[in-house]
């Protein structure tokens, strides 16, 4: 069920960050976060109204607060570097933040199984791969630059994100999410700018929202069911499902080093499934 739900996050986050990345040729990458955001936070807060106070305490608040300056920041940079790169290389670089809550895990105790760390190292050897048109120079430093800081930014935030779930799932989701849209709204204030995003346009943003929303939340629970080392690996493909929507719809080209790291990725998220 972990390694499902894991990849499902992965899906989600891939097609959401395809249709961001669109929004983002469009408007600034910080208009484009602040929408998506707020919109998925206004559908959390009627789910919690609904569902009700989780009676947990406090415990997931400073891993909330904290998960969700992290991921404010890394969707910066990353909807920057998708909006000034190609998408189906910016996307990997990001996912190389899977090393930090790898790290993290073990640090704090976590002791995968010798195939699920074959698994974590072909994947990671795979987004690396999938990445080699950045390696090479062939593409401008600023969408690297960007892309490097999401993905330590993505890191750190699906480390808080687990320990969160772990106390309250949905009140680190709603807290995430108010503390991301918080920041943001005190921005716009002082840049007194709102993006100046057309009616027609809020639908998909929700849209876009939305599948962020479900890709942290599908973590959330694969993440509290198991290790956030291996959680985090499978989470992390989704460079996969924006690179082949890219090549799809948009008919960007990959490389065949792009497709080869592609195909390590999976293969490495086999045997983590399967170990």
């Amino acid at each position: 069920m972990l390694a499902l739900l894991a990849l499902g996050s992965s899906i989600a986050w891939g097609a959401s960050d395809f249709g961001a990345a669109l929004l983002a040729k469009r408007h600034r990458a910080v208009v484009v976060v602040g929408w998506t955001q707020g919109l998925a936070l206004v559908a959390l807060t009627l789910v919690v109204a609904v569902h009700g106070w989780s009676g947990s305490g406090l415990g997931w608040a400073p891993w909330a607060g904290s998960a969700g300056i992290a991921g404010m920041l890394g969707l910066v940079c990353f909807y920057a570097a998708l909006s000034s790169g190609t998408m189906g290389v910016v996307a990997p670089i990001a996912s190389l933040g899977i090393i930090v809550p790898v790290t993290l895990g073990v640090a704090f105790g976590e002791r995968p199984s010798p195939w699920a760390w074959i698994g974590i190292v072909v994947a990671i050897i795979g987004v690396s791969l999938a990445s080699g048109p950045e390696l090479s120079g062939r593409v401008s430093a600023r969408p690297l630059v960007l892309a490097m800081g999401a993905a330590v930014a993505f890191g750190a935030g699906l480390f808080c994100l687990d320990r969160g779930a772990r106390v309250s799932m949905l009140m680190t989701l709603w807290g995430m999410r108010a503390t991301s849209v918080g920041l943001l709204l005190l921005v716009a204030v002082a840049a007194r700018h709102f993006g100046g995003v057309r009616a027609r346009e809020v639908p998909f943003l929700g849209l876009v929202g939305l599948g962020d929303l479900a890709a942290n939340g599908l973590f959330a629970v694969a993440s509290s069911q198991g290790q956030v080392s291996v959680a985090s690996v499978l989470g992390s493909l989704y460079p996969v499902v924006t690179a082949v929507l890219a090549a799809v719809v948009l008919r960007e080209r990959m490389l065949p080093v792009q497709y080869a790291g592609s195909a390590l990725a999976i293969a490495g998220a086999v045997v983590l499934s399967l170990g």
